[in-house]
């Protein structure tokens, strides 16, 4: 039987592919990865994307029967109606939608955060600076997240809505931006982001990436 293909980019840069890779994996949903390296051009510029890839982007999935979705919360909505019994979004209507507003946050915002910390999950760097506006970015995400995690949490799960959600999927990248630029947060968040890390799925994705071997200077370096 065909599986679904969802095709992502380097997994040491590419925080839009590793979202619905996670999610996809924690609903249980079987895939074939492929994986296109990106590269200094931007969108729609990069020939093999564009080829596979209705806006140029990716991650796109591409179904058995050649349908394909190319935004990651889209593809992410798609695993939950395959898969809902995975509770990739919470039962309860208000935390739902308490959900999926702060995915949709995450989804077209914090672009200062984006800017200052690129994801790079092989390095570690010291002494990096951030404007005001990163910094009040950085602190909206630990308010958001602690005060998800507070109110919807379980004290038998370390994830923000009490289980592993689509809220954790879309927020790891910023995660591991926090770990390589050595970015403080609340102790709260700081725990987040450890079972984050511990997550048996994002440390394959993890381990990946520190084998790859391309790179993109303009990230090593920045």
């Amino acid at each position: 039987m065909a599986l679904p293909i969802l095709t992502i980019g380097n997994k040491n840069y590419s925080s839009w592919s590793m979202r619905p890779w996670l999610a996809l994996k924690w609903a249980g949903i079987a895939f074939e990865e492929r994986i296109i390296p990106l590269g200094p051009r931007g969108m729609g510029l990069n020939p093999d994307i564009v080829a596979v890839s209705p806006s140029g982007t990716v991650p796109v999935l591409e179904l058995p029967d050649g349908e394909k979705i190319w935004d990651t919360l889209s593809i992410c909505e798609w695993a939950h109606e395959q898969a809902p019994d995975a509770g990739l979004w919470p039962k309860d209507a208000v935390a739902r939608a308490l959900a999926r507003s702060a995915t949709c946050e995450m989804h077209s915002g914090f672009a200062a955060v984006r800017q200052t910390f690129p994801m790079n999950l092989k390095r570690v760097k010291a002494g990096h600076e951030w404007s005001e506006t990163a910094q009040a970015q950085v602190q909206r995400i630990d308010d958001l997240l602690c005060g998800l995690k507070s109110r919807f949490g379980s004290t038998d799960s370390p994830f923000i809505m009490g289980h592993r959600t689509i809220v954790d999927a879309f927020y790891a990248p910023v995660a591991t931006r926090f770990r390589t630029y050595r970015v403080p947060v609340s102790a709260a968040l700081q725990a987040w982001c450890e079972a984050i890390f511990q997550d048996p799925d994002f440390a394959a994705w993890d381990q990946a990436a520190h084998l790859e071997t391309w790179t993109i200077a303009e990230t090593d370096v920045a």
